[in-house]
């Protein structure tokens, strides 16, 4: 039997390619709202970073994010960002 292919994303801080379950995915929808895409199927401009909280600061201290989407970005998607990264390490 075959093994599936595990997709490959880049992230945008640190330019890796890594299996698309290890990144968070962000999304600028076509209102223009940035939000947080855990299911990664909503449609819109999408951006990928490392589910690291190392990564997660250095792409809001350098706004990584803003210039990638185009768009500005809360600093409350970041701790969202924080959050999921702490839910995740705990299970």
């Amino acid at each position: 039997m075959r093994k599936k292919k595990t997709p490959l994303r880049k992230c945008v801080v640190t330019q890796e390619m890594k299996p698309k379950k290890e990144l968070i995915r962000v999304v600028r929808t076509p209102e223009g709202e940035v939000v947080l895409d855990p299911t990664s199927k909503k449609s819109g401009r999408g951006a990928y970073v490392s589910s690291d909280l190392d990564i997660i600061n250095q792409a809001e201290k350098k706004q990584v994010l803003d210039r990638h989407l185009k768009a500005s970005v809360p600093a409350s998607l970041y701790e969202e960002m924080r959050r999921l990264h702490l839910r995740e390490q705990l299970l």
